[in-house]
């Protein structure tokens, strides 16, 4: 495994909810994933649900205020992929996450995707308004419970891409050419489910990529793998990228 990353000279890497999971930010999907906890709590991230219902807007802001990336810090995972790039070998970082860690850690804004969004920033979803997420925190702190649009009194959500948006093909283009310029293709703490995210394995393994997994849970493409690492990513990653 560590000869497959050390030979590559041009690495794309794809990033879930898998590398945050060590610094305090819970997946979706693992045993102790927000989703498999909490299967109710699948509504907030569904455009139709959290526009239709005001109490589904309430329980969003209620948890976007107590939301563990105001205080996560990257871990060694997210330092590697800084290493990486600092090595000349890294064409892109792509993820699927919306915490901002990787910049946080110090990646090169240029060179990480954001296929999801973010959770820095909000969106009015009437006028197209864009705010950072601090200016709004502190009308929730004094007690609004679904804060408008102070310009055309539009609904306000977090700028991160919910179930039935559109990802915005600007960053999914930027993704498909990191890939596409790749001689080998990491997949790190990602269960392969969501699309088109997943599909960025099927570009590289169609350009004959290589296609290397970290993750501690099987995915789809377990079996088209050039290599399956399941252990632990924050102590796995380092060690691949030295």
């Amino acid at each position: 495994m560590t000869e497959l990353v050390a030979k590559a000279e041009r690495i794309a890497v794809l990033t879930g909810a898998g590398i945050s999971t060590a610094s305090g930010i819970p997946d979706f999907r693992g045993p102790q994933g927000l989703w498999t906890k909490n299967p109710a709590a699948q509504a907030m991230f569904d455009i139709g649900e959290y526009v239709a219902s005001a109490a589904v807007r309430v329980e969003a802001w209620k948890q976007r205020l107590v939301a563990p990336a105001w205080t996560a810090e990257p871990n060694a995972g997210h330092r590697a992929l800084v290493d990486l790039e600092r090595q000349g070998r890294l064409t892109g970082l792509i993820t699927q996450n919306v915490d901002g860690l990787h910049q946080k850690a110090g990646s090169s804004p240029e060179l990480v995707h954001e296929l999801h969004g973010t959770v820095w920033h909000v969106d009015c979803l009437t006028c197209g308004r864009r705010i950072p997420m601090a200016e709004v925190l502190p009308r929730l702190e004094a007690g609004e419970e679904d804060p408008a649009c102070e310009v055309c009194g539009g609904i306000l959500k977090s700028a991160t891409v919910s179930f039935g948006q559109s990802l915005d093909q600007t960053v999914l283009d930027a993704a498909a050419d990191a890939t596409r310029k790749a001689d080998l293709f990491i997949a790190i703490g990602t269960s392969l489910q969501v699309y088109p995210a997943a599909g960025l394995c099927d570009l590289a393994l169609s350009a004959g990529i290589p296609l290397l997994i970290l993750n501690a849970e099987p995915t789809p493409y377990d079996e088209q793998a050039t290599a399956i690492l399941t252990t632990p990513i924050e102590q796995t990653l380092p060690a691949l990228v030295t």
